[in-house]
């Protein structure tokens, strides 16, 4: 079973950045992250494959990126630049397997972007 171990995530100020990351137990086909804002679902953030392939929530291109380290493709970031208030929510890190495989989750990890 894959492991999910977050970090990151804290209290900034708008305009501000802020890196999570993301470590897996053993190989992963694809990893990435979402969020829930209160009384909101949650929704995709961003999403890299082991091919590199990358998607984005519109919301946050141009902002937001998402890479993995180049020896421990285990391994995600998510780099986060010009916060916004609206990006405010809880951070939740994924990632499946295998193509097949049921999607696991990190425990999440809050974000608030407040002045």
């Amino acid at each position: 079973q894959v492991q999910l171990v977050e970090s990151g995530g804290g209290l900034v100020q708008p305009g501000g950045s802020l890196r999570l990351s993301c470590a897996a137990s053993g190989s992963i086909y694809a990893m990435g992250w979402r969020r829930q804002a209160p009384g909101k679902q949650r929704e995709l953030v961003a999403h890299i494959t082991t091919d590199g392939l990358t998607n984005y929530a519109d919301s946050v291109k141009g902002r937001f990126t998402i890479s993995t380290r180049d020896n421990a493709k285990n391994m995600v970031y998510l780099q986060m630049n010009s916060l916004k208030p609206e990006d405010t929510a809880v951070y939740y890190c994924y990632a499946f397997r295998d193509p097949h495989s049921a999607v696991v989750w990190g425990q999440g990890t809050q974000v608030t972007v407040s002045s």
